[in-house]
């Protein structure tokens, strides 16, 4: 759910290179490619520093079991919006399941997990840069991008699907080609007199820490797959619904192939134990070896591609305060914008937001990214939690569209990917900094649910 607009402005660009082509919707296969592009982010390439750091190898594992519980997510989702297409997505559905209170409570939550993801953008792209300037603060480098990040929007720049599509080659390229070059130090290509002796080869026990660290550290490895429930909110633009199952599988499995693979090789070039949050693990990867300037283009490739997200996703996050403030559920000037077509009402609330979080940034520097993504994590996981429950309840009123897609194993998958849910939720419990973020995070919805019951006047109230 990283950036739900952004990607449908992606399928939007991809359709327009269709009919030009003269042809129709999405092939299967090119939802997929949107989708793998726009879930892999900072969450991964920072984020699975905290996960290696907490669980050892085993999250080779971990890796696994979120893929089959987003393939759970997606389908769920996907049958919903081809059998009962709606603007508000999952907010919609969760409305018609559950009333109202339980769309904008799920709304506010969409929005607050991006803006969360944002700041965990912000600080991941800021721990990036330090790996040049090791004696900058953090909060310094986190006012640059988010400055930089306000300033390409409020500029109304145009196209943001082109350049997701163009970003989204890049971040896939960069993992190819790590595995590439993991490949040729695992069949001996690369000689040992190019290593530096850190290089490790081979990978130890798996569970160093117990069954217990790879409890732990599944917020963070479901954290990497964030934005599935957008692919599964287009998957009607495809051009032939029937396709929709050849496109998830086609995502998970390619997904999971990349990010499963390109761990593998960073714990067989360095040991586990020498990798933290403060470095992205494929930089300390890369940083064993001797071959001149290596790790430092990585680390450029990693930041543009995360910048990319950063920027896409505050462009996204002023557009759903936007699509809130429509439906009466933000305050109505929310959804004013200027003749350049900006949410600048939208993009100061999302700044206050992000204001507090560089704050915290500076107040907590050695914390801060692993509260933000907690927070984030369990946030989207609960909007996660959310879609599957919709779907146990709305599917059987999809009955009677018979030859429409219908979800894989329902209803076991969706009660399966709630208890999973649920199980990852629980071992937040058994890390310090988790259990802070999981607070954190359930303390805000709780504020969302009471500002529903205090400000929220009824649907009827707004002409609904």
């Amino acid at each position: 759910m990283k950036h739900h607009l952004l990607v449908k402005q992606a399928v939007k660009h991809r359709q327009q290179k269709q009919i030009e082509k003269g042809k129709g919707n999405l092939h299967w296969w090119q939802l997929s490619l949107i989708g793998i592009g726009s879930i892999i982010g900072a969450g991964f390439f920072l984020g699975t520093g905290l996960s290696i750091k907490t669980a050892g190898p085993s999250i080779l594992f971990g890796y696994l079991i979120a893929g089959l519980t987003t393939f759970f997510v997606f389908s769920a989702l996907a049958e919903m919006t081809i059998n009962d297409p709606s603007p508000g997505s999952f907010r919609a559905y969760a409305t018609k399941a559950f009333g109202h209170a339980a769309g904008f409570t799920s709304g506010w939550m969409y929005w607050l997990s991006g803006v969360l993801i944002m700041s965990s953008e912000i600080v991941a792209l800021s721990t990036f840069t330090q790996f040049w300037f090791s004696h900058i603060p953090l909060w310094i480098f986190s006012i640059i991008y988010a400055a930089l990040g306000f300033g390409i929007n409020l500029l109304g720049v145009q196209n943001f699907g082109k350049i997701e599509s163009m970003f989204a080659t890049v971040k896939i390229a960069t993992l190819v080609s790590f595995i590439g070059f993991g490949a040729l130090f695992l069949l001996g290509a690369i000689s040992p007199g190019e290593m530096d002796t850190a290089v490790q080869t081979g990978i130890g026990g798996f569970f160093p820490h117990g069954l217990e660290g790879l409890w732990a550290a599944m917020i963070f490895i479901f954290f990497s797959f964030g934005g599935i429930a957008v692919v599964g909110v287009t998957a009607s633009e495809l051009d032939h619904k029937r396709d929709i199952s050849k496109s998830g599988i086609g995502l998970i499995i390619t997904l999971v192939t990349l990010y499963v693979l390109s761990l593998f090789f960073v714990l067989w070039m360095v040991d586990w134990s020498e990798i933290n949050e403060s470095e992205s693990p494929f930089v300390t990867a890369l940083s064993a070896f001797r071959i001149p300037y290596l790790d430092s283009i990585f680390n450029i490739i990693i930041i543009s591609a995360a910048f990319s997200t950063m920027v896409g996703a505050l462009f996204s996050i002023s557009r759903v305060m936007v699509s809130l403030a429509k439906d009466g559920d933000a305050p109505s000037k929310v959804k004013q914008k200027n003749s350049r077509d900006v949410a600048v009402y939208a993009l100061l609330i999302t700044a206050i937001g992000l204001a507090v979080s560089i704050l915290f940034s500076y107040l907590l520097p050695g914390s801060m990214y692993e509260y933000v993504t907690t927070s984030a994590g369990v946030i989207l996981i609960l909007n996660w939690g959310m879609i599957l429950a919709s779907h146990l309840k709305l599917h059987p009123t999809y009955q009677e569209n018979q030859g429409t897609f219908k979800a894989f194993g329902y209803p076991y998958t969706s009660y399966l990917g709630l208890v999973l849910i649920l199980i990852v939720l629980a071992g937040a419990l058994f890390h310090a900094g988790e259990r802070i973020g999981l607070f954190i995070s359930v303390g805000l919805i709780v504020v969302i649910f009471v500002c529903y019951k205090v400000f929220r006047k009824s649907p009827q109230d707004h002409g609904a």
